[in-house]
């Protein structure tokens, strides 16, 4: 069923293009033009093409709640997600919407501030709308209990703890061996690792692949601790107390990696010909305001959205999917080939 709403086109006196109307300019009846321009029914493509035509011309827009109730569907898809800021979650969302999109669909984000009280709220409040999927993301790579709902669902960037679940993750030590192997390519030889809390499972895995790209070049042990510009500056002054006279550190994020480039300049150290230094994420805000501009990895996580948006729409159009992993990029900026 579609219900006609006013619309601009060109009819006498600007009247609302009717359903009739399309179907009367495409030569098919009434009931041909609603299937057609619902996706229902068993039609011949070129049927539907003419009757997509006819509306365009004429300005034709449907309701969207007629086109709920002739499919079942609501053409909504509910995001959870524990990343207030956005860092994240605004990729994942632009990502996934390219997507779902396409197949008209709308997402709504719903932000739960790690409260599991105000995530069961908005479990329930997505359910009554009757979307037709959900996807769980959030600012952290660690895994997460699956939620519990009778729709599909995919886990974008924050897997689930189930390996039943599609979760759709980003390949740490891929990236950290990129940037690794960048810096070996650069002939540096001492390098050392600066990085969040050991239990990350970003931190961790970040840590394994760039020291397994160094070998011997990495020359002490990796440095833990916070995910900030602060850590970066302590970082340097750990390592300038040490026996080794580091020329370059990998570090795992941009936020700790522009600390190490204050601190190092502070110290009189130059970046890059005295030191290179690398970040992880791509975070503009960090990354281009850094002094030099941080050569880092891009997470990519637009399409790791997208990957996530497809698989949900898959599992709503009752075709199977399966987890996948988004394999990030090097970034080449200042901070280890200089101006």
């Amino acid at each position: 069923m579609t219900i006609e709403r006013p619309g601009r086109s060109g009819r006498p006196g600007g009247a609302p293009v009717r359903i009739t109307d399309v179907a009367a300019l495409a030569g098919v009846s009434i009931g041909t033009a609603s299937k057609a321009l619902n996706d229902t029914g068993q039609l011949r493509e070129e049927t539907r093409a003419r009757v997509r035509d006819a509306a365009a011309k004429l300005g034709f827009v449907g309701d969207a709640r007629g086109r709920a109730l002739s499919s079942g569907r609501s053409y909504t898809v509910g995001m959870i997600t524990t990343d207030s800021f956005g860092r994240f979650s605004i990729p994942v969302l632009l990502g996934a919407e390219d997507v779902l999109s396409a197949g008209r669909m709308a997402v709504l984000l719903c932000d739960t501030r790690d409260d599991h009280v105000r995530e069961e709220h908005y479990l329930r409040s997505l359910a009554s709308r009757g979307v037709d999927g959900i996807i769980v993301t959030g600012r952290s790579a660690d895994p997460r209990p699956p939620i519990d709902v009778s729709i599909p669902v995919v886990y974008a960037f924050t897997p689930s703890t189930d390996p039943d679940d599609v979760s759709v993750t980003l390949d740490d030590e891929h990236g950290a061996g990129l940037v690794a192997s960048h810096l070996l390519t650069l002939g540096r030889r001492r390098v050392a690792i600066a990085t969040g809390p050991a239990w990350h499972r970003s931190a961790s895995r970040r840590v394994t692949g760039a020291s397994e790209a160094l070998g011997t070049a990495l020359v002490s042990p990796p440095l833990y601790g916070e995910w900030s510009e602060r850590w970066g500056r302590q970082a340097v002054d750990v390592l300038a107390r040490g026996t080794v006279d580091v020329d370059a550190v990998v570090c795992g994020s941009d936020q700790i990696a522009r600390g190490v480039c204050d601190r190092l300049r502070e110290l009189g150290r130059s970046v890059p010909e005295d030191v290179a230094v690398t970040g992880f994420d791509d975070w503009d805000v960090m990354a281009l305001a850094s002094r030099p501009p941080l050569t880092t990895v891009d997470l990519r996580l637009e399409e790791l959205g997208r990957v996530a948006g497809q698989a949900l729409l898959d599992l709503i159009e009752g075709s199977s999917a399966a987890s996948a992993v988004v394999t990030p990029s090097l970034v080449i900026r200042g901070s280890t080939i200089g101006a």
